[in-house]
């Protein structure tokens, strides 16, 4: 028996609007939002940190298509029967407006665009990356709403007060359609509100590195490879509690073993570093002054 809570987190009833024939997609404004805020944020950051800020609009002319492509790559590999399996249209892993971005796959695709970018100009890759860690998971968080709208990745189901409800949603034609329909109030289950979950632990990520920075004298990169570290540990609690479509591999979903694998690879490097011979401020490869004078790269763990 399904026990209704009047606290009950509703989803939306809709998460397509219509300007004539134009589409407005829930989903896609998310992201873009989360871009817009984290480009905003790693300007200044950037700058605090000596560089030029117009430098992170030109990134992001590589960067952003890449993540795309690299998240959606990622997306139709770990999920190929929805597109490639019996029934499927394969034509619908072009889709991307119907959700489906693989946060491993952007950050890898787009963190070697942004590499080859700023070796081709001739600019450090660790006090840029560092600028933008912060604005990356928070940009996440942002992104993470876009699921909501659509009504997926969301877990198994619950009775608990802030459970998520996930509607029954219909095409102008009655048939049903969970993504660009609108909704009939009809409540198919209740369940955990994932999304939710992973965007409060992003948040709680970004206001964590945030005040590392402030607090620490991290050497460069090593704030970058810490935002690998947060938000892998976070998404493989997550993907414990998920109960959407999956591919799986010796019985775990594919993303659990990947969050495993980055957040062991990322402790290692973040130690590794450490053991690292510092680099001199003014060498090019570390240590760059902020416009309060004050340089970047001390040893982990040295209070600012």
């Amino acid at each position: 028996m399904r026990v209704d809570y009047l606290a009950n987190i509703p989803s939306p009833p809709r998460g397509v609007w219509h300007l004539g024939p134009l589409p407005l997609r829930a989903y896609a404004l998310c992201i873009i939002a989360g871009i817009v805020v984290a480009l905003w944020l790693t300007g200044r950051r950037y700058a605090a940190r000596g560089g030029n800020p117009d430098l992170v609009w030109d990134v992001a002319l590589v960067a952003i298509p890449a993540g795309i492509v690299g998240g959606r790559l990622y997306h139709v590999l770990t999920d190929w029967p929805k597109y490639f399996g019996p029934g499927a249209n394969p034509l619908d892993a072009l889709k991307i407006t119907n959700g489906g971005l693989g946060i491993w796959g952007a950050v890898a695709l787009g963190g070697l665009a942004v590499w080859l970018y700023l070796r081709h100009r001739g600019v450090p890759l660790g006090p840029f990356a560092d600028a933008a860690a912060p604005g990356v998971i928070l940009a996440q968080a942002i992104g993470r709403l876009g699921n909501w709208f659509n009504q997926e990745l969301y877990g198994r189901p619950t009775d608990l007060p802030w459970a998520l409800d996930i509607y029954r949603r219909v095409d102008e034609q009655g048939n049903y359609a969970p993504v660009t329909g609108t909704s009939t109030g009809e409540v198919l289950t209740s369940v955990h509100p994932t999304f939710l979950y992973e965007m409060l632990w992003n948040l709680l990520v970004f206001a964590l590195l945030l005040w590392l920075d402030r607090r620490f004298r991290l050497r460069e990169g090593q704030l970058f490879v810490l935002y690998v570290a947060g938000y892998t540990l976070g998404r493989f609690g997550v993907e414990l509690m998920r109960d959407d479509a999956a591919t799986m591999v010796l019985g775990l979903r594919v993303n659990t073993i990947v969050s495993t694998v980055v957040f062991l690879g990322a402790v290692a490097v973040f130690f590794g570093m450490r053991r690292r011979p510092e680099a001199k401020p003014g060498s090019g490869s570390g240590g760059a002054p902020d416009v309060t004078g004050e340089a970047h790269g001390g040893d982990v763990g040295e209070p600012a």
